[in-house]
């Protein structure tokens, strides 16, 4: 079984909980409510529906970015980007109890998430992708390599998961790089039957 994250998105077909619900639906056990430009109560609306079904497929539920929203909805945590609240500045406002993952791009990126104290990096992006505005260098797999090889060097033993255009085909030469997990979006949204998709990216099939 693959670690897989599934971040929200929406398209002409699929609304964000929606897409939610398939990707739970086909197995997945890490929900990452993103609605990059929604009000916080927008916000709410999405989580009051996907929050109750990853506590009952005990799927890990978190919001982007939004600190203080992820206190008030009690999720089990954020994942920050490199333009919003430091990790260091997140974790004085929600204690240890909460998930705090970070955006990388560079090695650098990392040691500075892994000195403020972030419990995974998400890296990436591993090829080009329209799922995200403003997109950083592309890494592809040997930037997954260096990048893992970098981290061991420094002892840096933090779960790095790849993002960004990633395909079923993809994950197992990515895996192979050491990276711990894969982030998806668009692939499970554009496929032909969501909920398959998932599960074969879990399992591999």
């Amino acid at each position: 079984m693959r670690s897989i994250q599934f971040i929200t998105h929406q398209n002409d077909c699929i609304g964000y909980a929606e897409g939610a619900k398939m990707a739970l639906e086909g197995g997945c056990k890490w929900i990452q409510l993103r609605m990059k430009d929604a009000t916080d109560d927008e916000v709410r609306v999405v989580a009051a529906e996907i929050q109750p079904l990853c506590k009952q497929n005990e799927a890990i539920f978190l919001l982007d970015d939004r600190v203080e929203l992820a206190r008030e909805l009690h999720a089990d945590g954020v994942h920050l980007g490199k333009n919003d609240m430091p990790v260091d500045e997140a974790r004085r406002v929600l204690g240890e109890e909460f998930i705090i993952g970070g955006t990388a791009n560079t090695f650098e990126d990392i040691e500075r998430l892994a000195s403020q104290g972030a419990d995974y990096i998400g890296c990436g992006p591993f090829r080009f992708t329209t799922t995200k505005k403003n997109l950083a260098p592309v890494l592809g797999i040997e930037g997954y390599r260096d990048i893992i090889e970098n981290m061991r060097r420094a002892g840096i033993d933090i779960p790095v998961v790849a993002i960004g255009g990633i395909t079923a085909s993809d994950i197992d030469d990515i895996l192979a790089t050491g990276v711990k997990g894969i982030a998806v979006s668009g692939s499970v949204l554009t496929a032909e039957n969501p909920v398959a998709m998932m599960r074969t990216l879990i399992n591999g099939e």
